[in-house]
């Protein structure tokens, strides 16, 4: 029926009279419980949220209530108003103002919530909220934050009863937002939601109550604006007012507040209103809805989670800045001069006076200077100091160096501190030097440098130090954060810093740390960090610092790893490394300072495992050029002797190998050299048998009667071998006897005597070298054939040179072809007499081919 009715053109009473009550309800309470284009049918249905509070609120009308009562207000008004809100495209503030897509997310997801609780049949509560485990050492550090120099007042805060239950944790809510991402525009917008209720903001200082009541006047809200609203005052009250104050003030009038004035409350930087008074005083006035806003979920042991149980929104620093929502942040490591290792942690950070007594010195302080000076210049910076003396200190040094700057601390009066931070807005003053003054709340876009002069072990505190350089300007191309910690520290370190907040994996000084915006903004600033061509590792992770070496191999700085990553660095270098890219790795090897075991493993794996040929055979050259151990000289001959990438340069190899024994660099015996030696030489015999056929032509036909022949026939062809071997020059009969292999046991033993007897082990395994062709460094002939193909065309269009297709099609360079010409021409002239035909000297045609005569004929005339 409900189907028919809906489907209908023509809306049913029941339907008319939804309608009628809506409007109706919607005049008395102030919200629309039905908008544009919905169907009264379909949102007014029994059981949803808005039908629930248009019941609710028809009973209130028919009880005779003029308004709204506050428990009514509590439940359904700041709904109604969420969807108010929501309805809108695109959202806006009463100033016109639209709410970005982050700030909507948070929006929405209190909407949701406060439907999901509505709709239950009961309430069950988000979360237990007791906030029972929170230890005394905790709380003092949060009272000293909470009245610290400063804040709004000096004053003892009463003690609250404690609450044993705690009925108000189903309506607390907290959603996490960076800092410097607009927390307020999302405050701004509950408080839109919120208009026919009462709000109460809550923040931790009075200078942050008079910033919220500026953003809040811009935005249109101003007129709202009213002192709180106290028990037992009867003076007229507004409302739906917006009462601003601190969590200090707030602990010590819990008591006198009106419980019917505030429907909401708004706690900006909820992580510090952990501390035992201050969530007393939340549990105690429990009728509110509450609102959490923070951008840590942490204060040191508690979480934010204890007091504000249910998460409406997380929007990660990594995901904002992907988004583009704050400003990109750059780091730079500098390492520390004084070492901070006996510094005691109390209360989650290190204690402030030993700090400041460990890092208030001249010297530090004149060098903490110089090299802002050096690296930023007049760039707007903060610097955070241990202590108000220490801030004091640095001010002095720093305008001793020729930087405007200016100290702030709670000892500086009101007046004054507001008169510095427009001065600062204003560019009159370059850097703000404070202790924890300005680390949260406090907001300038202009501000790019954070240098933290005064190491944190607390994340809470460093990611709200941070973020007062996240906020995007026009002239700031990224914020610049500067740690005083050693460029490999690890996050296991004490000391926090930008890489360990974010769990991040290397260390690339002036690189981008947070991502890059998926919408990249002009921006008109350079950037003040130019990224460094190396990086470091930093994660703790063995894995996945494996992972960083294996996928940035080229930009790893070597002397940031330990032994055995830089062993596996060197491996995946010569494995991965390219031949025209050889150069700026040795430079690298060198100047980085890699050890030796890492270059080594470069050169024997990139030996054995590199594509390029080349690159093989100079990898394989370096490495025996220094000493080398007996096992690793071993897998060298198993790799060159046997392995199938150097099939095409196996003589290559040897040769390399065998010079390597010449000039003693394996740390062997001799017996061991000796079977290295002839096991290489064995690897190559057929070069060996040309060379030694080259220079005795009767060679050939000893190591054929040898090969062929058995019993006592070989024995007596091995002895006929080794004679003539003997009696031939030296690196002839080398050759000649590497050449030899013995089937008997009698042959072998004459041809293993004959090797002894020619020289020392050394000595044979050079003139075993020598008989063997030079390495090939240069471009294979394959290569040099493409480069000439690629030449061609240029060479065809050069008008000077005229070539024919045939020698186009081939290749060839201009100047050979000419060349061939006259060798051809001069064939004939040569056979008819070529002796009397005059010839340029140094020309390739000034000796004929015929006349040159034969390597067996040259060594016949050397003999």
């Amino acid at each position: 029926m409900a189907e028919t009715i809906t489907n209908s053109p023509i809306e049913s009473e029941e339907t008319l009279a939804l309608r009628a009550n809506a409007l109706r309800a919607e005049a008395w309470a102030g919200e629309p419980f039905l908008h544009p284009d919905e169907d009264a049918a379909v949102v007014l249905a029994p059981g949803t949220a808005r039908r629930r509070a248009l019941d609710d609120a028809l009973a209130e009308i028919n009880a005779g209530r003029d308004s709204p009562s506050p428990e009514w207000k509590v439940r359904y008004a700041l709904l109604l108003g969420l969807e108010r809100v929501l309805s809108e495209k695109p959202p806006r503030l009463a100033s016109g103002t639209e709410l970005r897509r982050h700030q909507i997310d948070a929006l929405a997801g209190m909407l949701t919530e406060l439907i999901a609780a509505t709709q239950k049949s009961g309430e069950n509560g988000n979360g237990n909220g007791n906030g029972q485990t929170e230890d005394e050492e905790d709380d003092e550090a949060y009272d000293e934050l909470e009245l610290s120099p400063g804040s709004d007042t000096d004053e003892d805060v009463e003690e609250v009863p404690p609450i044993r239950d705690d009925p108000g944790a189903v309506r607390r809510y907290r959603f996490r937002h960076p800092t410097a991402s607009g927390k307020t525009i999302a405050a701004a917008g509950f408080v839109e939601a919120a208009r026919t209720e009462g709000v109460l903001i809550l923040t931790h200082r009075r200078l942050l109550v008079d910033q919220f009541r500026r953003e809040l006047t811009d935005h249109g809200y101003g007129a709202r604006f009213h002192d709180a609203i106290l028990e037992g005052h009867e003076a007229p009250r507004q409302s739906n007012p917006i009462t601003i104050q601190t969590y200090a003030w707030f602990a010590r009038h819990v008591a006198e507040i009106a419980h019917d004035a505030y429907q909401l409350v708004i706690c900006d930087e909820a992580h510090t209103a952990l501390g035992e008074k201050t969530s007393s005083a939340i549990r105690h006035l429990s009728e509110p809805i509450y609102v959490g806003m923070t951008a840590t979920e942490e204060l040191i042991a508690k979480q934010v989670s204890d007091v504000f149980p249910a998460s409406v929104d997380d929007l990660p620093l990594t995901d904002a800045a992907r988004r583009g929502l704050i400003a990109p942040l750059r780091c730079l490591r500098v390492p520390p001069v004084a070492a901070i290792n006996q510094v005691p942690i109390v209360g989650g950070d290190f204690e402030e006076r030993a700090l400041a007594q460990a890092l208030d010195h001249e010297a530090l302080n004149m060098a903490a200077a110089t090299l802002y000076r050096e690296r930023f210049g007049d760039a707007p910076g903060i610097v955070y100091a241990a202590g108000v003396d220490h801030a004091y200190n640095l001010a002095t040094a720093f305008r001793a160096a020729g930087i405007k700057a200016e100290a702030v601390s709670g000892r500086t009066p009101p007046v004054k501190l507001a008169e510095v931070l427009a001065s600062y807005e204003r560019g009159e003053i370059d850097v703000l030097i404070n202790a924890m003054l300005l680390a949260e709340g406090w907001n300038s876009p202009r501000a790019t440098v954070v240098m933290h002069l005064a190491p944190t072990a607390s994340k809470r505190v460093y990611q709200q130090r941070i973020g007062r350089i996240m906020r995007i300007h026009p002239r700031k191309e990224a914020g610049v954060v500067v740690d005083f910690t050693p460029k490999g520290a690890t996050h296991n370190e004490r000391v926090v810093s930008l890489h360990s907040l974010l769990d991040a994996d290397f260390y690339r000084e002036g690189a981008r740390v947070t991502p890059a915006p998926r919408r990249r903004q002009q921006r008109r600033a350079r950037r003040k960090l130019t990224p460094a061509s190396w990086l470091v590792p930093v994660t703790p992770d063995v894995l996945r610092r494996k992972m960083v070496i294996a996928r940035e191999w080229q930009r790893v700085d070597p002397k940031f790893l330990d032994e055995d990553e830089q062993e596996f660095w060197g491996e995946i270098a010569g494995r991965q490394l390219r031949f025209d890219e050889r150069q700026a790795f040795v430079e690298k090897l060198t100047a980085r300072g890699a050890s030796k075991r890492a270059m080594e493993k470069f050169l024997s794996t990139c030996a054995a495992q590199n594509p390029n040929r080349r690159l093989r055979l100079i990898a394989l050259a370096d490495r025996v050029s220094m000493r080398v151990e007996r096992a690793d000289f071993d897998d060298l001959v198993t790799l060159v002797a046997q392995a199938p990438p150097w099939e095409k340069d196996r003589a290559a190899g040897v040769r390399i190998l065998l010079r390597a024994i010449a000039e003693g660099k394996p740390d062997a015996p001799d017996q061991i050299l000796g079977r290295w030696t002839w096991r290489l030489s064995h690897a190559v015999r057929k070069q060996l048998d040309r060379k030694a056929s080259q220079e005795y032509p009767d060679a050939k036909r000893l190591l054929g009667a040898l090969a062929n022949s058995r019993g006592h026939r070989h024995e007596e062809n091995a002895a006929k071998l080794v004679n003539a071997a003997l009696e031939m020059p030296k690196e002839v009969g080398a050759a000649l006897l590497a050449s030899a292999e013995g089937y008997t046991p009698r042959a072998t033993q004459l041809l293993e005597a004959a090797r002894e007897r020619l020289g020392t082990i050394q000595e044979v395994a050079g003139w075993i070298a020598e008989s063997l062709p030079q390495p090939k460094t240069g471009p294979s002939r394959a290569r040099r054939r493409r480069r000439r193909k690629k030449k061609g065309p240029d060479a065809a269009a050069t008008p000077a040179t005229e070539t024919t297709a045939v020698e186009t099609a081939e290749g060839e360079e201009k100047p050979a072809a000419p060349k061939k010409r006259r060798r051809r021409r001069k064939k004939p002239a040569e056979a008819a007499g070529a002796e009397a035909t005059p010839t340029k000297p140094g020309s390739e045609t000034s000796k004929p081919v015929a006349d040159t005569p034969p390597a067996t004929a040259r060594a016949e005339d050397a003999a």
